[in-house]
């Protein structure tokens, strides 16, 4: 009796089961396993495999073992570039001209969240087969129903907002501050523990608790890590900060000498392409006071420790894929979201006059213009801008079965963020859609990366455009147009000037006159 009563309830679960198989996409058959990894607000120069000081041998494998890419480009400020990154589209066509503080318009350019008019990697590799993770900082949604696995990410821990307190949520800068501090593990609130508690290293445990729980699955995987390092504020492990001491005594004027020195020896940066002069704001590292360079070196300390920290956590992870046996099979990619930050004036945001010690909890500190202008060797200004000091990055891309192993630079292509999308979705054998949910969803803007990957001949042929905060730039070909929002129009050949020093304006005026057409072609379509 007891088993003939259970039957409808059996009978209903095996159903169950059954259409939830039917339902469930299958994967391409040796689809790779994608982990993209995203920094926050590094330099151009600061790893050591593109000409750094700063040690970081795991990133470094990378480079070693893949392809490194010396003119791949990025959206200039966190929002913007996550949105991209995650959508294939321009910020604008996501939602995310700006920030996430944006306006009420239904799917405009400035909404403040990735709105309904495109699809995150996510929801578009899950379609493909794939089971989808991310760690880290999500800052293009601040609301429920703008978070992560509302945007189809299976599993989600993370900060939702931008910058925050490593080591006390709860020491927020100010009120405001501590308002968009919120973590989540999934769709739930997640209250980090008072002791112990440092936001790089609960970035990579999570990471790593996601991926080991994939282990024999044949379901591929997405993992999207995106650290808050070595975003301000200035927070490092006391261990991690005296790997340092006195590493910065020479200041920024011979280090970024001696960055530019590597790079033009490693074949990173043409022997050809002048050093920029110094911004007049910046003062001259012997002219600063005893107490002056030794609380500035201070500063780079604590920013080379977060650097170091960040190499860390990603030397776990790739110590996982090879403990796993995932590694062969695996694409891991890595950038950073912006150029150097100058934010908080040309010496940073100052915790040192209320006698507060720096790089703990109790402090709040940026290290300024100074050395973001080292961290961008060679190129000119910083985060926010479109001269390449705010969108180049450093772009590396590491998949054992699909990308030779060589001693390997890519020094022709340009690429961009928004070619994440073609790419995975090619490699993953899924496709873009035109619906979504019953939205239309934007087309692609990019293109895949795979062919460089091959060591193909391959030429972008379109152009590339950007606006943030009223700062213009478009890319064409070797030739790039760019303005500060209150200044001119530059105009550089890139392939002989590529650290913008050789404003061509009035040599090429019918070029400089298409492409403005051109940029405000692609301005008024994206609802810049």
């Amino acid at each position: 009796m007891f088993l003939f009563k259970r039957i409808p309830r059996l009978t209903c679960f095996l159903v169950a089961c059954f259409f939830s198989q039917v339902a469930r996409p299958q994967a391409k058959k040796n689809a790779p396993n994608i982990i993209l990894i995203l920094a926050d607000d590094m330099g151009y120069s600061d790893l050591s495999c593109y000409g750094g000081e700063i040690p970081t041998p795991n990133i470094d494998r990378l480079a070693e073992e893949g392809v490194q890419y010396t003119r791949f480009y990025n959206g200039a400020r966190c929002c913007p570039s996550r949105a991209s990154i995650l959508t294939g589209v321009y910020p604008h066509q996501a939602g995310m001209g700006l920030m996430t503080y944006g306006g009420p318009k239904k799917n405009g350019a400035y909404d403040g969240r990735l709105n309904t008019s495109c699809v995150t990697l996510a929801e578009a590799l899950k379609v493909a087969g794939y089971y989808t993770m991310c760690s880290g900082k999500w800052h293009v949604g601040d609301e429920p129903g703008h978070w992560p696995t509302d945007r189809g990410f299976d599993n989600y821990f993370g900060l939702v907002n931008g910058a925050s307190n490593y080591f006390n949520l709860e020491k927020a800068k100010s009120e405001k501050a501590k308002k968009h501090t919120l973590m989540l593990r999934d769709a739930n609130h997640y209250f980090p523990p008072k002791d112990g508690f440092y936001m790089t290293d609960a970035i990579t445990e999570n990471a790593v608790e996601m991926i080991s729980k994939r282990k024999g699955s044949e379901q591929p995987f997405f993992m999207y890590l995106a650290y808050t390092a070595p975003h301000w504020p200035l927070h490092a492990k006391p261990e991690d900060i005296a790997k340092f001491k006195g590493k910065y005594s020479k200041g920024w004027d011979k280090l970024r000498q001696e960055r530019y020195g590597r790079m033009v020896k490693k074949g990173l940066v043409d022997k050809n392409w002048k050093l920029p002069e110094k911004p007049s704001s910046i003062p001259d590292w012997e002219s600063l006071s005893p107490r002056q360079k030794a609380e500035m070196e201070l500063k780079m300390e604590i920013y080379a420790a977060q650097v170091y920290s960040l190499d860390k956590g990603i030397g776990q992870v790739l110590d996982l894929l090879d403990k796993n046996g995932m590694s062969d099979n695996t694409l891991v990619v890595f950038l950073s979201d912006n150029g150097a930050c100058a934010e908080g004036g040309v010496m940073g945001f100052d915790s040192f006059k209320n006698g507060v010690p720096p790089g703990g909890e109790n402090s709040f500190m940026s290290y300024g213009e100074a050395w973001a202008w080292m961290g961008n060797t060679p190129f000119r200004l910083y985060k926010k801008n479109i001269h390449e000091g705010g969108i180049a990055t450093p772009m590396l891309a590491r998949w054992p079965k699909g990308i030779r192993k060589a001693d390997r630079i890519e020094r022709r292509y340009v690429g961009h963020i928004v070619d994440f999308m073609p790419t995975f979705l090619e490699l993953a054998g899924g496709n873009y859609p035109e619906t979504y949910k019953g939205h239309d969803i934007i087309p692609m803007a990019g293109k895949s990366l795979s062919r460089t990957f091959r060591r193909a001949k391959s030429e972008r042929g379109e152009v590339l455009c950007w606006e943030h905060l009223g700062n213009k730039g478009i890319r064409s070909g070797k030739w790039k147009l760019v303005k500060v929002k209150k200044g001119k129009w530059e105009f550089f050949d890139m392939d002989k000037d590529g650290t913008e020093t050789v404003n061509l304006m009035d040599k090429y005026p019918s070029i400089v006159s298409e492409l403005k057409d051109k940029w405000t072609v692609w301005a008024e379509e994206v609802g810049v």
